[in-house]
């Protein structure tokens, strides 16, 4: 039978050299030797995000996805109203608070998957035109018509028109869906054309494309309302 007490794996105890063949202690196993305990890893505890780095757009997207609750209502006041006034020009009043409340839900769905390619404002007004766009493409042609009819405000008493901006909401409500995004975005949320074009995934020149055909089609429709202001101003000026 073989001698496998000079064996590479056994070393003498007291020595821990290789153990002789001859005379001695008696060889001991490697392997039955009791192993060190593993040392504790001590993990720092993450603290709340203070008040000054929830105003940095990353270090507050950080937060919301470690779920503080602070950082999760820091975000949604720092955009509610910018959302739900994009959402209401492009869906109409009666169903703004809904699609408004699905984009929040996206938003908190999808923090985990923004990576910080863009800024924290494009991503989000990406997820409101998207999920406003979708909800119209939704509803049939008659109820995008009647929404917008129904919320025209109607005249003042004594017949005078209504303001000139309630015309243009007028107006924007009877745009197609497409042109109302662009014009909210660039028009009245005051964003360039490269801003726009990675909001709706297209191209630059179909950003400034689209912006001319809406604001056409914005002076066709506050054409005849603006010729009766124009008539109804020289006739007050003729009859002073």
């Amino acid at each position: 039978m073989a001698d496998n007490r000079n064996a590479p794996w056994r070393v003498n105890p007291s020595s821990g050299a290789p153990a002789e063949g001859a005379g001695g202690d008696d060889p001991v196993d490697i392997a039955a030797q009791k192993k060190p305990a593993a040392l504790a890893v001590v993990r720092p505890v993450k603290r709340a995000a203070s008040t000054a780095e929830l105003d940095d757009d990353s270090l507050l997207v950080e937060a919301c996805r470690r779920g503080e609750r602070r950082a999760m209502e820091a975000l949604y006041h720092r955009y509610k109203r910018r959302v739900f006034g994009l959402v209401l020009r492009i869906v109409g009043p009666s169903d703004s608070e809904e699609v408004a409340q699905e984009v929040f839900v996206r938003i908190f769905r999808g923090l985990g998957r923004f990576r910080g390619d863009s800024q924290l404002s494009t991503w989000i007004y990406r997820l409101a035109v998207n999920a406003a766009l979708s909800h119209v493409t939704r509803r049939p042609r008659h109820e995008r018509d009647d929404d917008a009819l129904e919320h025209i405000p109607a005249p003042e008493v004594g017949g005078a028109d209504p303001s000139l901006s309630q015309r243009l909401e007028q107006a924007l409500q009877m745009l197609p869906a497409g042109y109302r995004a662009v014009l909210v975005l660039h028009d009245v949320n005051g964003l360039n054309h490269e801003e726009v074009a990675e909001i709706l995934g297209c191209q630059v020149g179909t950003s400034k494309s689209q912006l001319h055909k809406a604001r056409a089609k914005m002076r066709e429709l506050l054409g005849p309302a603006l010729a009766a202001d124009r008539a109804a101003d020289r006739g007050e000026e003729g009859g002073r």
